[in-house]
């Protein structure tokens, strides 16, 4: 395969006109200076200063946002907009996210001001996104206003540069990302139409092939960088791992030996637990989370079942220990099995089903820990309380059945039968008391916090579930390695690659090493990408020709539209003269209209005045 591959970078080197014709097209943007920080912190101070004269007192939200606002005006925006004036007009995006985390930071210090911090906070995502979507010149905004990283001084010194993309995912900025102009830099760094400059990764270029219709210039490993390839392999490598899983444990080896399947399943485990821990290691404990604690479980039970099975391996075959370290290993696997397909629901949140509820899922997870903080209070209080009773005979026998009671009572399963001699009556009376505190108030309060998420998501279901796309879109994009090994696939970076070569290897060779692997074990996907990318590119290729975007799609209502003329044939007169005006309340309009009335009477009663006097 990596043959076929260079045969193929021979063919794209062999097509020398096009390659001349392309030299004459303009190619990436030159690398503008880089704003001051400095200059960057003024802009978001006149943006704070400009937000707390606009929102001066506390203001309902749906004010705030709501189309043609009385309150962020087209002139509030456009004043905005010239924050940073002409040279530093880029960053007022950027700055606007600045301000918005600095009065969500006020907010939670000043809570006897947090209502009116909030709604400035709202505001600058309501400012930011109308500047993104009047926005004509598409080239600037996604390089300069969305891509372009930008620093600020705290503290005084700079912070880590970043830019409007992963900003907004960072804050949540929902109104933000749910912005069109946001949403086509989101597609195109899904589709790999804007990468990483190789000489600086902080800029982004535009991929210069995705109009070019020969197969073999899209057969290339870098291409393993884009997140929706990287994405496809991890599905496909999670279903592997899935029928691995399944194959091992429903073929139980009553001897002990390892087959194929579960050597072939653990080699995949321990690829993962590898990719994790270097995960960890670049990030650091920022990393960890809900679903990195989820996957975390799930291979430390593996680990142990291969440490048992690997004990069973070590004794005699006929030998007892051998059988019952074995059934100990299998034993884990099968408890194992919620998690291993619990965690394909991690790489399904592209879709939007799966993506809705696992947001649902996270928020309950973190609701979630009020009600278990306050239950583990409760039991220790009440555990305290019921081996107190236990031991009033210098004798406890109890707690196991104590425990296992409380334990089934905050399953909604009480047992009430063995507490009638339990000290009686206080055993009795304290575990009624426990089973009401439990059943009756906590489980009530984690249900209407349950409630209270599942409404929040789903009322905002779509703006949800563009920020996860856009937040597991920069998780592909932000940093990413050199060279692209997905795991399990990552066990022969380290193994066949970093360990034996990388030492000593000059970096030109390394990378060309690297480029041969990679061309070998992705090569079934790169013919499979190839093909797609030559098919987008001819769409491309035909958007370009008909002029109108590179990702547009006719639609079945704009086949006819070229052959339509709504002015000349006097419709869109009577249209406008029909259309509602949005821009002014109905009440305000028939204020008006009584306004003109009144004008118009006014000028009457002068008339007739006038008139009086000319005749006397």
């Amino acid at each position: 395969m990596a043959r076929w591959w260079w045969q193929g970078r021979g063919q794209e080197l062999s097509a020398s006109v096009h390659d001349h014709l392309e030299a004459l097209l303009p190619h990436d943007p030159p690398i503008a200076q880089p704003v001051p920080p400095k200059a960057v912190t003024i802009v978001a101070l006149r943006l704070k200063y400009q937000l707390e004269a606009v929102i001066p007192c506390e203001l309902p939200i749906d004010e705030i946002t709501r189309s043609h606002s009385h309150i962020i005006t087209k002139y509030v925006v456009k004043t905005a907009a010239n924050a940073g004036g002409d040279e530093h007009r880029a960053c007022v995006v950027f700055a606007l996210l600045i301000v918005k985390k600095w009065f969500k930071a006020q907010a939670g210090r000043e809570l006897w001001d947090a209502d009116v911090h909030n709604a400035r906070a709202t505001a600058c995502e309501v400012i930011a996104k109308q500047i993104i979507e009047t926005e004509d010149d598409m080239a600037y905004l996604l390089g300069e206003v969305l891509l372009k990283r930008y620093s600020i001084v705290e503290g005084g010194e700079d912070t880590k540069p970043a830019n409007v993309v992963e900003r907004a995912v960072d804050l949540h900025a929902l109104t933000v990302i749910g912005s069109s102009g946001y949403q086509k830099c989101i597609s195109h760094l899904w589709r790999g139409w804007l990468v990483q400059d190789g000489d600086d990764p902080s800029r982004f270029v535009d991929y210069r092939k995705k109009v070019d219709t020969r197969f073999w210039a899209h057969f290339d490993p870098d291409r393993m960088r884009v997140p929706r390839y990287q994405n496809m392999v991890q599905i496909l490598m999670s279903l592997i791992y899935l029928v691995l899983y399944s194959f091992a444990v429903n073929t139980i080896n009553p001897t002990g030996d390892l087959d194929i399947v579960e050597g072939l399943l653990y080699l995949f485990t321990l690829g993962f637990v590898c990719d994790e821990l270097s995960k960890l290691w670049k990030v650091g404990i920022y990393y960890i989370s809900f679903w990195n604690t989820f996957n975390s479980t799930l291979y430390a039970l593996l680990a142990v079942s291969f440490i048992t099975r690997m004990i069973a391996l070590s004794h005699d075959v006929h030998s007892g220990q051998r059988k019952r370290f074995n059934e100990m290993s299998y034993n884990f696997l099968a408890f194992s099995a919620p998690l291993f397909w619990g965690r394909l629901c991690l790489y399904l949140d592209t879709f939007r089903f799966f993506g809705v509820m696992m947001v649902v899922m996270k928020v309950m997870m973190r609701e979630s820990i009020i009600f278990f903080a306050m239950l583990f209070i409760i039991l220790v209080g009440f555990l305290q309380a019921f081996v107190g009773l236990d031991q009033v005979d210098n004798n406890v026998t109890a707690v196991s059945f104590v425990v296992k009671s409380m334990l089934n009572a905050i399953m909604t399963s009480p047992d009430f039968d063995g507490f009638d001699n339990y000290a009686p009556p206080f055993g009795l009376i304290l575990y009624y008391l426990y089973t009401f505190v439990v059943m009756v108030v906590l489980l009530n309060i984690l249900i209407a916090l349950y409630n209270s998420a599942y409404a929040d998501i789903t009322d905002n279901a779509a703006d949800e579930y563009m920020a996860l796309f856009a937040q597991k879109t920069m998780q592909f994009v932000r940093a990413p390695d050199e060279n692209v090994f997905i795991a399990p696939f990552n066990l022969v970076e380290i193994f066949g690659l970093v360990i034996p070569f990388e030492w000593w290897m000059s970096r030109k060779t390394y990378a060309r090493v690297n480029d041969y692997v990679m061309a070998g074990i992705y090569s079934p996907l790169l013919l499979v990408t190839a093909f797609m990318e030559k098919r987008q590119a001819f769409a491309v290729h035909s958007n370009r020709r008909r002029g109108a975007e590179e990702d547009d799609v006719v639609e079945p209502w704009e086949e006819l539209e070229g052959e339509c003329d709504f002015k000349d044939d006097g419709w869109a007169e009577r249209v406008e003269g029909s259309k509602p005006n949005l821009e002014v309340g109905a009440a305000v309009r028939e204020v008006g209209k009584l306004r003109d009335e009144v004008r118009e009477l006014k000028k009457l009663i002068l008339e007739l005045k006038g008139d009086e006097r000319d005749g006397n």
